[in-house]
């Protein structure tokens, strides 16, 4: 039976709890689920939300969602998610968005800006890893 132990050191501030966990221990899982990048296109591969980090960043994590769900899982049982963006000074714009779906069992977290994505236009892509 998988058991998840979601926290936070106490001798270590999370200074952003309300998005993150500092650790996510994963006893006995059944099934890890691993995600490819997911950017924001919508299902016919047209870029959403030009110039928007707001948007593009729920159109990935729509995408993540989707993914999940045809692997048998759901947003809630991600443990891990990598950010890449190509402009860090819009981070309260992503954690504004990504607030908006994960409000309970928050992942693990690392977000690095990077100078291009895979295609003009791109601001983000989310990688993950969910536990089931």
């Amino acid at each position: 039976m998988t058991k998840i132990t979601r926290g936070n050191p106490s001798n270590l501030k999370n200074v952003r709890s309300n998005i993150y966990h500092h650790y996510i221990r994963v006893d006995n899982p059944a099934t890890l689920i691993f995600l490819s990048g997911q950017l924001s296109r919508d299902a016919d591969g047209n870029l959403v939300g030009p110039g928007d980090m707001t948007e593009q960043t729920r159109q990935a994590i729509r995408n993540m969602q989707a993914v999940l769900e045809a692997a048998g899982g759901s947003l809630s049982d991600i443990v891990s998610i990598v950010v890449y963006t190509t402009d860090i000074r819009q981070f309260k714009e992503i954690v504004a968005a990504r607030m908006e779906f994960f409000k309970d069992n928050l992942p693990t977290s690392t977000i690095v800006e990077v100078n291009h994505l895979a295609d003009p236009g791109l601001l983000i892509e989310f990688q993950a890893t969910a536990a089931l």
